[in-house]
């Protein structure tokens, strides 16, 4: 059975590369844009290496998506379009995101 870690792991990559293409970005760019190395990028896609909390930020930010979108199955995140949510459930879902970031983090760090 696969490990939190790796799952998360195998999200954080897949939605890389998704949103990655979709902005017609190389590894490099994405890289330059992030002040980081090609070689980082393309460890983190594929799987072999984690990344701060300030740099999953940075990659969202230079892929104009939002963090969730990033650390949550494709599936889920396509499924949650804050755009049509009233503010109530927009909250909600925040403080819900915010708690589950903060879950998965803790377990990658205590993995």
């Amino acid at each position: 059975m696969t490990s939190n870690v790796e799952k998360l792991r195998k999200t954080l990559s897949a939605n890389i590369k998704k949103y990655r293409a979709e902005q017609g970005l190389s590894q490099e760019k994405l890289a330059e844009a992030v002040s980081l190395s090609d070689q980082t990028i393309n460890d983190i896609e594929g799987c072999r290496s984690w990344v701060s909390d300030k740099t999953i930020v940075k990659i969202a930010q230079a892929l104009n998506v939002e963090v969730y979108q990033l650390v949550y199955p494709q599936s889920e995140a396509e499924k949650m379009n804050p755009t049509r949510l009233p503010a109530d459930i927009l909250l909600e879902l925040r403080n819900n995101l915010e708690h589950d970031l903060a879950r998965r983090f803790d377990e990658v760090l205590t993995d």
